[in-house]
Order: C-alpha cells, then sequence, then structure tokens
C-alpha cells in the first residue's frame, strides 16, 4: 500500500469517482490547472477535462448555487471552498437552500453536493485563513459533517460522501495535509458515515476529539499512560455516533473533549451535554472542554490560542485528579 498524506488520499478518492461516476464533477477557485491551492486536485483537469474540472471566478455564493442547480439537474459536484473562512458568503446558500431542499421538496429532489474545504489554524494564516466553523453547520438540520484526521479515512470518507444523496459539509485539517501521513489501500473502498473510531483503548478516561486536534489529544494521552485514557476519533461530527461516545464514559466515568474551535456554543458544548443526558450517573467528574479561546483567531499567538498538547495534558490531569 502507498504511504500517502490527507492530499494525495483525498486526489485519490476523487480521481477514482469520477473515473466511476461521470455525473461526479470538480469545481471551485483554481482547482483546475493550478491544482488546488494545496494541490488537492492536481492532475485532474488533465485527465477529465474542463467540463468536468471546472475553474470558477472567486465567488462563493456562485460556487455553491450552482453546484445546488447542478446536483437538481442530475450531477454529482464537489465544489471547494479554498478556505473555510471564505465559506460566509455562500453561507445563505447552504443553509437555506442545500440543506433544505430535500425537505421543502417532499423528497423530489435531493442534494448530493459535498463541499470540501480545509479547516483550521496552524499554517500562520491568521484570523482570515485558520477559523473552525464546524458548529454553524452541525446547528443547520439537513447537513452532513465530516472531518477526517488521517489519509485512510479521508479517502474512504470523501467516497462515501460522493456517493450518497445528502449534501455534506466535508471539512479537511490543513494543518496536518502533509503531516498526517499512513497506507491507504489502493482503489475503491469506504468509510461508513457516522462512525467514530477507538484509537487508543483505556479505562481511565474518555477523550474525544477530531481533525488536527486528534493528533494533539493522541500525543498528550501517550505521553501519560498513567491517565489509561481512551482516545476515540469522532471521523463523522454529525450525524454522531453518540452510543459509541456513551459507552466508553459508562466504562471510564471521565470525558475531556477537545476541540480547535472558540469555547462558547463550540460543538464540544453539544457533545458535552449529550453525553451528560445519558451518563449522568456513571461521570465521576465535570466533563472537560479543552478548546480555543473566544477571540478572532490570532496571527503571532497561534500556538497559545490553539490547545496544545502541553495544555490538553495539563487539563487530563485536572480531570484525573478531581475527587467530589
Amino acid at each position: 500500500m502507498p504511504a500517502w498524506n490527507i492530499i494525495q488520499a483525498v486526489n485519490d478518492a476523487l480521481r477514482i469517482e469520477m473515473r466511476r461516476d461521470p455525473r461526479v464533477v470538480v469545481m471551485g477557485e483554481d482547482v483546475g490547472k493550478f491544482g488546488g491551492v494545496f494541490r488537492a486536485t492536481l492532475g485532474l483537469i488533465e485527465e477529465f477535462g474542463a467540463d468536468r474540472v471546472i475553474d470558477t471566478p472567486l465567488a462563493e455564493a456562485g460556487i455553491i448555487g450552482a453546484a445546488i442547480g447542478m446536483a437538481m439537474y442530475g450531477l454529482r459536484p464537489v465544489p471547494e471552498i479554498q478556505f473555510s473562512d471564505f465559506i460566509f458568503p455562500a453561507f445563505d446558500q447552504i443553509v437555506n437552500e442545500l440543506a433544505k431542499l430535500r425537505y421543502r421538496s417532499g423528497g423530489q429532489y435531493s442534494a448530493p453536493v459535498v463541499i470540501r474545504t480545509p479547516v483550521g489554524g496552524g499554517i500562520k494564516g491568521g484570523h482570515y485563513h485558520s477559523q473552525s466553523p464546524e458548529a454553524l453547520f452541525i446547528h443547520t438540520p439537513g447537513l452532513q459533517v465530516i472531518c477526517p484526521s488521517n489519509p485512510v479515512d479521508a479517502k474512504g470518507l470523501l467516497i462515501s460522501a460522493i456517493r450518497q444523496d445528502d449534501p455534506v459539509i466535508f471539512m479537511e485539517p490543513k494543518r496536518v495535509y502533509r503531516a498526517a501521513k499512513g497506507e491507504v489501500p489502493e482503489g475503491e473502498y469506504t468509510v461508513p458515515i457516522g462512525e467514530a473510531k477507538v484509537v487508543r483503548e483505556g479505562r481511565g478516561m474518555t477523550v474525544i476529539a477530531w481533525g488536527a486536534m486528534l493528533h494533539e489529544a493522541q500525543q498528550a494521552v501517550e505521553q501519560a499512560p498513567e491517565l489509561d485514557a481512551e482516545l476515540i476519533d469522532l471521523r463523522t461530527l454529525w450525524p454522531l455516533d453518540v452510543e459509541r461516545l456513551a459507552r466508553s464514559v459508562r466504562k471510564t466515568g471521565r470525558c475531556a473533549i477537545v476541540q480547535e474551535a472558540p469555547r462558547t456554543c463550540g460543538f464540544a458544548a453539544e457533545i458535552s451535554a449529550l453525553i451528560q443526558e445519558r451518563c449522568f450517573t456513571s461521570l465521576e467528574a465535570p466533563i472537560a472542554r479543552i478548546t480555543g479561546w473566544d477571540t478572532p483567531f490570532p496571527y503571532t499567538l497561534e500556538n497559545e490560542y490553539l490547545p496544545l498538547a502541553p495544555r490538553i495534558l495539563g487539563a487530563l490531569r485536572g480531570l484525573k485528579a478531581y475527587e467530589a
């Protein structure tokens, strides 16, 4: 098996699906001749041509609006929003049109649109290139939200997303685009949407993370084996594999959630509530949230904003030491 990074895995998934299904089209700013700002679509225009790999104007609302129209008439568009920070001009199209299309049409129309977008900080991009807006889309009924942490899951989840009929926000953690590497099976395979993965088993506490923060959480728990932490990679944020999380917390009695996004109203808060509703009598300590700060994402203080392994480790030790 080839050892690939996330960009290579995404590129291979797109290539496989475009070969398999002529209805799949890729579109976005610089995705064609340039191969995308991160090179995730490199080489696709040479194989599939400009009718299926479409360079668009810098107009995110237009990109998503056109993709919705394509999907209604039988295509399966995979638009790229160059950075998730630039998705907001298309927010109305996504939440008021794309997410509601199947519901408002009584099932007459589906909306098989997969919106790929890089998320998160760690590349010195400042506040316009580093945000994590997953909670905004999870809050919107009708959307699925996926955020893989590694190339194996990135390829399998992207193929699954393209093949099903509901709209998907496919968030790619750009901080580990090239850093997260692994052996990726060649050819077609899928990873089920809606299933979390236990990365490390343990009985001392449950640690939940996704995307780039999975790697920081993994580094933290590996530095402190005495915590006996069970580490879970969500992979799919919505639909959430809440039963797998609950089983783990009932076993461990303690839970920490790591997210890169700001703390207030972040997805970690919703996960905390869902776990508390199911595991109240099993909890031996308050659920801990280890998050970004409630500020715009900084440039020079990027590493102080991000919940990196040292901050995670300190919080986990505090969780372990808690006594009612």
